[in-house]
């Protein structure tokens, strides 16, 4: 008997970062294969990092991706400077701070106003939105200004910033330097706060996910630079034990290893650091997220959206009080002197928990890098989603469940591009 079989196959996903596509496989009423497919070029970032010098991986890595330069920088650092066993200046950790609130700003608007709320709104893309509600994409593009503002006035320029290093920054700004932002950044509260009432009005699918949760946790505020390593299901670890608990594996399908907590799929991302995280939000933020009906946890990835503008509240009101209490360090960073070591460091990229390990030689040299990103680790899940959504939406025509398909996978925001660095090479530096 001839079995039945049904195939949908998106050859090139729309409004994600990075070039993938989608392959699905019906057969006899069940999903049978389930795949995101990453086809675009592995990078081999971890591997032409061996050899370079300690100060070098901040600025190489930043490369990897130009909407969330930042987190590589950061991440990078925070390893590095556990493998030199730098203790850094509370003014040089609030300044890098800020510069993450920038990115956590320009990121989060760019997804909410360009690649996702027209999905919410029946609109194919920003283009269309801007025919429909101009003041809704102006609105998106203010706050974006003022995330790329802080960038280009803590990092030097709003991609890949050059004023980040090893200790600290090459140059720290003086406060009068940061009178433009405060105002700038006092308007765009307003525009966050519209952000977040905008969003919640749209129409969502009931859905609550099962997955574990993976996010950083601070002893005092909402984790963004730094932090601890917890879970849902009870994991608290600090950064060197995530190898112990994290294990990534290639499939046949995709330029980017996947990952497994312990053995499970899991999630990192905004529904993380939101459910697990929830009570350290503060001021506006903590108001409108109640506002907006997110509760103590949020588990419906298409609310992932308004947990995003919640978070960008709370980086517009962080970044505020940090300019308003900022001494100017000096110096700007702390000096490294480099011995055999191992560094281990995480941040919470906008779009999840991003991990760094480097080994150093006597001379400064790193021997061995391991870099794993959200999206890498979200892969698994995805797909777990994809696959329950095709196997309760089999009535619908191909166009139509190809449709929810590509929404399911724009919830989480992929960044395709980080992911794509897994492959061996070998290098001859001569």
């Amino acid at each position: 008997m001839t079995s039945a079989r049904r195939e949908l196959i998106v050859r090139a996903l729309a409004r994600v970062e990075g070039e993938g596509r989608l392959d699905v496989t019906i057969r006899d009423g069940r999903a049978d294969r389930v795949a995101l497919a990453i086809y675009e070029p592995p990078r081999f970032f971890e591997s032409f990092l061996r050899g370079r010098h300690y100060l070098e991986p901040p600025d190489i890595t930043s490369r990897i991706c130009g909407i969330c330069p930042v987190a590589y920088q950061v991440s990078a650092c925070n390893a590095l400077e556990q493998a030199c066993a730098l203790t850094i200046d509370d003014a040089v950790l609030d300044l890098r701070r800020l510069l993450y609130c920038g990115e956590w700003i320009a990121s989060h608007v760019l997804h909410i106003y360009f690649l996702h709320a027209p999905d919410f709104l029946g609109l194919p893309d920003s283009i269309a939105l801007a025919r429909t509600d101009r003041a809704a994409l102006e609105r998106g593009l203010a706050l974006k200004k003022a995330g790329n503002a802080i960038l280009d006035t803590i990092g030097g320029r709003p991609i890949h910033p050059v004023n980040v290093r090893v200790g600290g920054f090459h140059r720290a700004p003086t406060r009068t330097e940061l009178v433009p932002l405060a105002e700038q950044l006092g308007a765009a509260l307003e525009h966050a706060v519209s952000t977040v009432d905008w969003v919640s009005s749209f129409t969502y699918p009931d859905i609550e996910l099962g997955h574990d949760l993976l996010a950083l946790r601070h002893g005092s505020r909402y984790a963004i630079e730094d932090g601890e390593i917890v879970s849902s299901t009870g994991l608290r670890c600090p950064a060197e034990e995530f190898p112990r608990h994290v294990v990534e594996h290639q499939v046949p399908h995709s330029t980017a290893l996947h990952a497994e907590l312990d053995g499970r799929r899991y999630l990192t991302g905004p529904l993380a650091r939101y459910s697990l995280n929830s009570s350290q939000l503060t001021g506006q933020a903590a108001s409108s997220a109640t506002a907006a009906g997110l509760g103590a946890q949020c588990r419906n990835p298409y609310r992932s959206i308004v947990v995003r503008a919640v978070e960008v509240v709370y980086a517009v009101e962080e970044a505020l009080r940090i300019i308003d209490r900022y001494q100017r360090p000096v110096p700007s960073f702390a000096a490294a002197a480099p011995k055999y070591s191992v560094g281990h460091g995480v941040s919470e990229a906008p779009r999840g928990l991003l991990y760094h390990r480097y080994e150093l030689d006597t001379d400064g040299l790193l021997t061995a890098a391991i870099i794993i990103p959200p999206t890498s680790q979200n892969q698994a899940a995805i797909e777990h989603d994809l696959r329950t959504a095709v196997n309760s939406h089999l009535t619908l025509a191909d166009d139509d469940l190809t449709a929810v398909c590509e929404r399911i996978i724009r919830n989480y925001d992929p960044c395709i591009s980080c992911a794509t660095h897994f492959l061996t090479l070998t290098i001859d530096r001569r």
